[in-house]
C-alpha cells in the first residue's frame, strides 16, 4: 500500500474543472500530474455523486501524455485490452503490473548507482590512484573474492610466467 500521508484531495466539478482543496484553487490536469511526479498521492472525488474518480482522472492524464507522443502502449496490447477487458487484464494490472514497475525502478536505480561507482573507480584507476575497496560493500567484496587480490611481486605478470 502506498504512503498516503502526503495526500492531496481534488474535487471534480461537472464542468470538468478540478479543485485543489489544499491550495483552495482550481488546477489543470498538468498540475495534478506535477503533484504525482513530486511524489504526492492524489485522490479525486466527484462533487455531485461523491464517487472516487481518481482512476479515471489519472487515466485521463496518461492518455493526454500518450496523445502528445502519439503512442502509449503497443497496438497488439491495446487489442488485448479491448478483447479481454475486465476479465483477464484487470487482474494482471491490479496485481502484477504495479509490482513489476516498482521492481524495475528499484533495479534500475541500483544498477545506475553501481555503474556510477564503477565509472568513478575507473577514473581513479586511470588517474593513478588505487580504488578504495572496502569490505563493507558486498559487491566489492564479491569482486575481490572472485578475481582475487594480486600476489606480491606478481602485479604485472601472469601466474605461469613471472618474467612477462
Amino acid at each position: 500500500m502506498p504512503d498516503t500521508s502526503n495526500k492531496i484531495i481534488f474535487k471534480k466539478y461537472p464542468n470538468r474543472r478540478l479543485y485543489d482543496t489544499e491550495k483552495s484553487a482550481y488546477v489543470t490536469l498538468t498540475e495534478v500530474a506535477d503533484s504525482v511526479k513530486q511524489g504526492r498521492w492524489v485522490e479525486v472525488t466527484d462533487v455531485d455523486s461523491g464517487e472516487d474518480v481518481t482512476a479515471f482522472t489519472l487515466t485521463q492524464i496518461v492518455m493526454e501524455e500518450a496523445k502528445k507522443k502519439n503512442a502509449l502502449l503497443p497496438v497488439p496490447l491495446l487489442h488485448l485490452l479491448i478483447r479481454y477487458g475486465e476479465t483477464v487484464l484487470s487482474d494482471f494490472f491490479g496485481k502484477y503490473l504495479e509490482k513489476m514497475i516498482k521492481s524495475y525502478l528499484t533495479y534500475k536505480n541500483v544498477a545506475d548507482e553501481q555503474f556510477t561507482k564503477w565509472l568513478e573507480m575507473g577514473t581513479a584507476i586511470t588517474g593513478g590512484a588505487q580504488p578504495p575497496f572496502s569490505t563493507e560493500n558486498p559487491l566489492q567484496s564479491f569482486f575481490k573474492q572472485f578475481f582475487g587480490s594480486p600476489k606480491p611481486g606478481n602485479e604485472t605478470g601472469s601466474k605461469d610466467n613471472p618474467e612477462e
